[in-house]
Protein backbone atom coordinates (compact mmCIF):
# COMPACT_ATOMS: atom_id res chain seq x y z
CA UNK A 1 0.00 0.00 0.00
CA UNK A 2 1.42 3.25 -0.85
CA UNK A 3 2.19 6.25 1.53
CA UNK A 4 0.03 9.00 1.71
CA UNK A 5 1.33 12.14 2.28
CA UNK A 6 -0.14 15.36 3.76
CA UNK A 7 0.54 18.83 2.13
CA UNK A 8 3.38 20.58 4.37
CA UNK A 9 1.23 23.91 6.18
CA UNK A 10 3.12 27.26 5.33
CA UNK A 11 1.05 29.17 8.10
CA UNK A 12 1.28 29.15 11.80
CA UNK A 13 -2.48 29.48 13.04
CA UNK A 14 -0.21 30.56 16.85
CA UNK A 15 1.18 33.61 15.16
CA UNK A 16 -1.61 34.97 13.81
CA UNK A 17 -4.05 37.17 15.64
CA UNK A 18 -7.38 35.36 14.01
CA UNK A 19 -8.71 37.09 11.26
CA UNK A 20 -10.79 34.10 10.47
CA UNK A 21 -12.51 34.61 13.72
CA UNK A 22 -13.45 38.22 11.92
CA UNK A 23 -15.92 36.47 9.78
CA UNK A 24 -19.36 38.42 10.34
CA UNK A 25 -21.05 34.09 9.46
CA UNK A 26 -19.29 31.25 11.01
CA UNK A 27 -21.74 28.77 9.96
CA UNK A 28 -22.96 26.01 12.25
CA UNK A 29 -23.93 22.73 11.70
CA UNK A 30 -26.53 20.80 14.00
CA UNK A 31 -23.83 18.83 15.07
CA UNK A 32 -21.24 21.74 15.86
CA UNK A 33 -24.23 23.07 18.47
CA UNK A 34 -24.11 19.31 19.71
CA UNK A 35 -20.97 19.41 20.49
CA UNK A 36 -20.83 22.97 21.80
CA UNK A 37 -23.97 21.93 24.20
CA UNK A 38 -22.09 19.03 25.24
CA UNK A 39 -19.14 21.02 26.13
CA UNK A 40 -20.80 23.54 27.97
CA UNK A 41 -23.28 20.74 29.82
CA UNK A 42 -26.25 22.58 28.62
CA UNK A 43 -29.13 21.40 26.18
CA UNK A 44 -28.91 21.85 22.19
CA UNK A 45 -31.70 24.34 22.60
CA UNK A 46 -30.21 26.47 25.01
CA UNK A 47 -26.53 26.05 23.39
CA UNK A 48 -28.29 27.27 19.85
CA UNK A 49 -29.90 30.38 21.41
CA UNK A 50 -27.21 31.30 23.73
CA UNK A 51 -24.38 30.41 21.19
CA UNK A 52 -25.70 30.94 17.85
CA UNK A 53 -27.96 33.57 16.08
CA UNK A 54 -29.87 33.64 12.47
CA UNK A 55 -27.24 33.95 9.46
CA UNK A 56 -29.16 33.73 5.96
CA UNK A 57 -30.81 30.92 3.68
CA UNK A 58 -27.43 29.41 2.96
CA UNK A 59 -26.28 29.74 6.79
CA UNK A 60 -29.42 29.14 8.88
CA UNK A 61 -27.04 29.28 12.34
CA UNK A 62 -23.26 30.92 12.31
CA UNK A 63 -21.69 31.86 15.79
CA UNK A 64 -22.65 35.10 18.05
CA UNK A 65 -19.50 37.52 17.98
CA UNK A 66 -18.53 39.87 20.68
CA UNK A 67 -16.39 43.36 20.67
CA UNK A 68 -12.98 42.90 19.45
CA UNK A 69 -10.26 45.64 19.39
CA UNK A 70 -8.60 44.52 16.27
CA UNK A 71 -11.67 43.74 14.60
CA UNK A 72 -15.19 45.39 14.74
CA UNK A 73 -15.90 41.98 15.86
CA UNK A 74 -15.10 38.34 16.41
CA UNK A 75 -16.22 34.60 17.41
CA UNK A 76 -17.78 35.11 20.75
CA UNK A 77 -15.21 31.69 21.56
CA UNK A 78 -12.00 33.82 20.59
CA UNK A 79 -9.75 34.89 23.77
CA UNK A 80 -9.38 38.99 23.14
CA UNK A 81 -6.08 38.30 25.14
CA UNK A 82 -3.92 35.43 23.98
CA UNK A 83 -6.06 35.21 20.28
CA UNK A 84 -6.48 31.91 20.33
CA UNK A 85 -10.10 29.88 20.55
CA UNK A 86 -11.38 28.92 24.11
CA UNK A 87 -13.59 26.01 22.48
CA UNK A 88 -11.04 24.54 20.52
CA UNK A 89 -11.94 21.13 21.09
CA UNK A 90 -15.77 21.57 20.76
CA UNK A 91 -14.95 24.45 17.79
CA UNK A 92 -17.50 23.99 14.56
CA UNK A 93 -16.45 22.17 11.58
CA UNK A 94 -16.21 25.01 9.47
CA UNK A 95 -13.31 26.08 12.02
CA UNK A 96 -11.76 22.37 11.96
CA UNK A 97 -11.79 22.54 7.92
CA UNK A 98 -10.14 26.07 7.82
CA UNK A 99 -7.97 26.67 5.75
CA UNK A 100 -8.54 24.33 3.36
CA UNK A 101 -5.61 24.32 1.38
CA UNK A 102 -2.08 24.44 2.42
CA UNK A 103 -1.51 27.79 2.68
CA UNK A 104 -3.30 30.05 4.40
CA UNK A 105 -4.11 34.21 3.00
CA UNK A 106 -4.59 35.62 5.82
CA UNK A 107 -1.20 34.38 7.23
CA UNK A 108 0.70 35.39 4.34
CA UNK A 109 -1.09 38.58 4.14
CA UNK A 110 0.25 39.15 7.85
CA UNK A 111 3.73 37.59 7.33
CA UNK A 112 3.93 40.19 4.21
CA UNK A 113 2.76 43.15 6.29
CA UNK A 114 4.88 42.82 9.13
CA UNK A 115 7.54 42.53 7.12
CA UNK A 116 7.09 45.95 4.77
CA UNK A 117 6.31 47.62 8.34
CA UNK A 118 9.39 46.40 9.84
CA UNK A 119 7.31 45.52 13.19
CA UNK A 120 6.67 41.94 14.26
CA UNK A 121 3.90 42.92 16.16
CA UNK A 122 2.21 44.83 13.65
CA UNK A 123 -2.07 43.87 13.08
CA UNK A 124 -4.00 45.55 10.13
CA UNK A 125 -7.28 46.47 11.83
CA UNK A 126 -10.88 47.49 10.85
CA UNK A 127 -11.34 49.91 13.68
Amino acid sequence: MPWITMPKKHYDCLKCVAYCCSYTHIPTTKTDIKRLAKHFDVSVDKAQRKFTKYGDKDSPRVLRHTDDEHFSSSCMFLDKDTRNCTVYAARPAICRDFPTQSRCGYYEFLKFEREVQDDPEWVATTN
